[in-house]
């Protein structure tokens, strides 16, 4: 049997794994770096957060990929060296991570890597009836494999893909196996460039489980800050935008945009949330001189009551009282103070952070993905029915250093 095949199936027989969860989100902050202890699978899955950082990406980085981000026309020899050179960045993150915690790379099991972005095209979106849905991460695994020396597991998103779904949101299957509590129901709220939501029923039936995306968190706020305000990546604290008065007019017509009216559940990207997605409606409208703040009060409530309203949604079917959910915030949605404020008037629901359940809102999307990996190597055992773009898979490539 091949030395790796062989290491993978002690690693799988371990009561307790080490696993490195990366992820790089929409917003091209950095990348997030999760060191997990990891036991069990399954609805017995316990993990707890040994080290995490957030690895800023400095301009250089964020201009490379933004010449291919959520663009249909490209260079397509950038593309395929952007995938190696991200791959390789990544890894040099991660040794960086692990020499500054003083972790030697052999006790590192598994590295669960979520990739960069670069395009997400559901059908809807594409509209080519020939095509699937599509989802494009870049950072190939075999770099960072070979250049940590650790067994990684990426490409998650395309098993899922593969299985009917639309590669997205993810999230559903940790929240599920970490977040699920007998007797409260959940919203698991996740506001980082998009925003998504997990219900979890408080019977704990996985048939019962829901996810979507709502559309923009921060995308758009983050886009005309910087586009204002160059020295600016976002709107701290909602400094701006609370200067600000929201426009009726305009945000009556972003939330006319027929995402908003597709059924649930969806998902989307910068593919439609972008610069022309605002100035469109700018222009239809004559209000192509709005003040930066009036605008960006706008897409912080265009922010807030999508993602209300589609929470709404969930909560309806249930025919369980609004008062009864508790929602649970992460992303760096949890941190715009304008943002939670209107959505605790739109929701009359109890709020909390994913902090409350032991897990750092920061750092969720990244241990998310470690999950993903344990349960590739060593659990799987879940079954979400019928349950409308949850497919009961398990999801990654598998590389090995050599």
């Amino acid at each position: 049997m091949n030395k790796n095949i062989t290491a993978l199936y002690h690693i799988a027989q371990k009561p307790t794994r080490k696993i490195i969860g990366l992820m790089s989100g929409t917003s091209l902050d950095g990348l997030d770096i999760a060191l997990c202890e990891i036991s069990g699978a399954g609805e017995n899955t316990n993990v707890t957060i040994l080290e995490f950082e957030t690895i800023s990406y400095s301009e250089d980085i964020k201009t490379e990929i933004r010449k291919v981000f959520a663009k249909k026309t490209i260079d397509f020899q950038h593309l395929a060296l952007l995938n190696e050179w991200i791959g390789i960045l990544h890894s040099e993150m991660i040794n960086g991570s692990l020499a500054k915690w003083n972790i030697p790379a052999n006790e590192v099991d598994l590295i669960a890597s979520h990739g960069q972005t670069v395009l997400h095209a559901p059908k809807f979106l594409h509209q080519q009836e020939k095509f699937p849905n599509a989802t494009l991460q870049i950072g190939d695994g075999d770099h960072i494999a070979v250049k940590t020396g650790i067994i990684t597991l990426s490409d998650f998103r395309q098993k899922h893909v593969a299985a009917g779904g639309e590669g997205a949101p993810l999230a559903v299957y940790g929240d599920y196996l970490l977040f699920g509590k007998k007797g409260e129901n959940r919203i698991m709220l996740n506001m980082g460039g998009i925003a998504n939501y997990t219900y979890l029923p408080a019977s704990l039936n996985a048939e019962e489980v829901f996810v979507t995306d709502t559309g923009t968190a921060n995308t758009l706020i983050d886009i005309f800050t910087k586009h204002y305000f160059p020295e600016k990546s976002y709107d701290k604290d909602a400094e701006l935008a609370q200067q600000g008065t929201v426009n009726q007019e305009l945000l009556s017509e972003l939330k006319s945009n027929v995402f908003f009216q597709k059924s649930f559940p969806k998902t989307i990207g910068q593919e439609l949330f972008n610069h022309e997605f605002v100035n469109s409606a700018l222009v239809k409208l004559g209000r192509e001189n709005i003040s930066a703040s009036d605008l960006l009060a706008t897409l912080t409530r265009l922010s807030a009551e999508t993602i209300a309203e589609a929470i709404y949604f969930t909560i309806k079917n249930t025919q369980i009282s609004a008062e009864d959910f508790h929602i649970y915030m992460s992303g760096g949605g949890t941190n715009n103070p304008l943002l939670v404020k209107w959505l605790k008037e739109l929701l009359p629901c109890q709020f909390h952070t994913s902090d409350d359940l032991g897990i750092l809102s920061d750092a969720k999307e990244a241990v998310l993905f470690a999950l993903l990996a344990n349960e590739t190597v060593a659990g799987g055992d879940y079954n979400f029915g019928n349950s409308k773009g949850i497919p009961s898979v398990t999801m990654g490539k598998i590389s090995f250093p050599d």
